[in-house]
């Protein structure tokens, strides 16, 4: 009797591929009429939410574990009660939207949508590709004067976001250089690895363009930690190559400039010297303080900060910053919140909702270190997504010193939570084809018996 030869069935597309449209939405240009509101990667991030859902509801199956629900809901109880303190309905269903995309329901359906680690990678090169473009129309800029007003120059990169969120490449650009920083630590193909350190080693000059000294920060500190959680031979090695291209650009190329050098020594000087920026931020976080000694559960409310901020503030904040360049007409933009994203969380939820969003990203950054422990026991199978996902919370938080959610960008920051949270939650513990682990053969439904492959 002659075998029959098993039907293959074609392989169908990821369905993490319309999260990784949404990376490649944020590479157009963002409109003027689109400042400040929700942009097309917005909506789409929306679309994903929706379909992620359909699938759900066509495989009837519970979609998370409950420590899974537990860490990725637990911002939801402080969120809903703030959004009910809001200054006015509208306010309040606005903010509580943007907390719940953020924070929740992006992240959740990128938890859903991600396979396997191969997934996994293809959203960090997706980043990798998002900040190379970025960077690249920043670097242009820079050298043909057409960027954001930098000290009476029109030189500050700022990619496509332009002169109203000069913030916005340098997150996409950190995003992309942590990730092709986990991608050249881990245990991954030569050639793969090689190309990771590429991209990483160029994505710090469109860094070092940007001026954003939160971002040098937040980018040194993740880059430190990824080496020693990647162990002592890879840091050192990592260390000195560094050093050498460090030495190469700035000695070789003359990356390195007089303005670049002031700003490094301006970190230094934020308590002794401070510029107007900086005693704008420090008045802006004394205000939200403010708030939070005056409703300690609850604070002022979801969107409460800009209606609340000059009963609070002291004479010290100035009308604006100045905004100018890369396209954009000189004029003032105020100043709506306090750059720091535990202090707005503090000034406008309290401390019930500071609890929960805070708890839930220090649980997070539990499960992801204890993956990585594991992962290196293991033999160190998928170190890279370990390494991946421990530095863009690590970046995060401490990025939220200096900044806070708002922008193009804000919609990125909730895919890079939701790869974090896959793999602290999920990715860690799975065996997933492609990696080479021994994974069990689909059986039969109705004989019980292994399948053909």
């Amino acid at each position: 009797m002659a075998l029959t030869p098993p039907f293959h069935r074609p392989a169908r597309p990821s369905p993490v591929l319309p999260v990784v449209a949404v990376v490649a939405l944020l590479a157009l240009p963002v409109a003027p009429a689109d400042e400040g509101g929700a942009g097309t990667a917005d909506v789409l991030s929306a679309l994903v939410v929706v379909f992620c859902a359909v699938l759900l509801l066509r495989a009837r199956r519970r979609p998370l574990t409950p420590t899974a629900a537990l860490v990725l809901g637990l911002p939801v109880a402080g969120l809903a009660l703030a959004a009910a303190h809001a200054v006015s309905p509208g306010a309040g269903i606005a903010g509580l939207g943007r907390y719940l995309q953020v924070f929740v329901l992006v992240p959740a359906a990128v938890v859903l949508l991600v396979r396997g680690r191969a997934d996994f990678r293809l959203l960090a090169w997706s980043l990798v590709a998002l900040a190379g473009w970025q960077g690249a129309v920043g670097v242009h800029q820079y050298v043909t004067g057409t960027g954001a007003s930098y000290q009476g120059q029109d030189i500050r990169a700022v990619g496509t976001f332009g002169a109203t969120d000069v913030m916005g490449m340098a997150t996409v650009v950190s995003f992309g250089l942590v990730c092709a920083v986990g991608l050249a630590l881990g245990r991954s193909r030569g050639r793969e690895r090689v190309l990771a350190v590429c991209c990483a080693l160029a994505l710090a000059v469109p860094l070092a363009l940007s001026f954003s000294r939160g971002a040098w920060i937040a980018t040194a500190v993740t880059a430190t930690a990824q080496l020693v959680l990647a162990g002592p031979r890879r840091a050192l090695k990592a260390g000195a190559a560094v050093v050498a291209a460090g030495v190469v650009l700035v000695g070789g190329f003359g990356v390195g400039t007089t303005m670049l050098q002031e700003r490094l020594d301006s970190i230094t000087q934020v308590t002794d010297a401070p510029d107007q920026s900086v005693t704008d931020r420090y008045t802006m976080w004394a205000a939200a303080t403010d708030m939070w000694r005056d409703r300690p559960l609850t604070g002022v409310g979801l969107k409460g900060f800009p209606e609340h901020r000059d009963g609070h503030a002291s004479l010290a904040l100035s009308s604006g910053s100045d905004i100018a360049g890369a396209g954009a007409a000189y004029h003032r933009q105020p100043l709506l919140s306090p750059h720091n994203m535990y202090l707005l969380v503090l000034g406008e939820q309290g401390l019930t909702g500071l609890v929960c969003l805070a708890g839930s990203w220090l649980a997070l950054l539990v499960c992801a270190l204890r993956g990585l422990w594991r992962t290196r026991a293991a033999g160190g199978r998928g170190l890279d997504c370990a390494l991946i996902a421990c530095g863009l919370l690590v970046w995060q938080l401490v990025d939220f010193a200096y900044a806070d959610i708002g922008g193009p960008t804000t919609v990125l920051m909730a895919v890079c939570f939701g790869l974090v949270a896959w793999w602290a939650l999920v990715g860690a513990d799975r065996a997933v084809p492609g990696d080479g682990i021994a994974v069990p053969a689909p059986r039969n439904r109705v004989t019980g018996e292994a399948a053909l492959r």
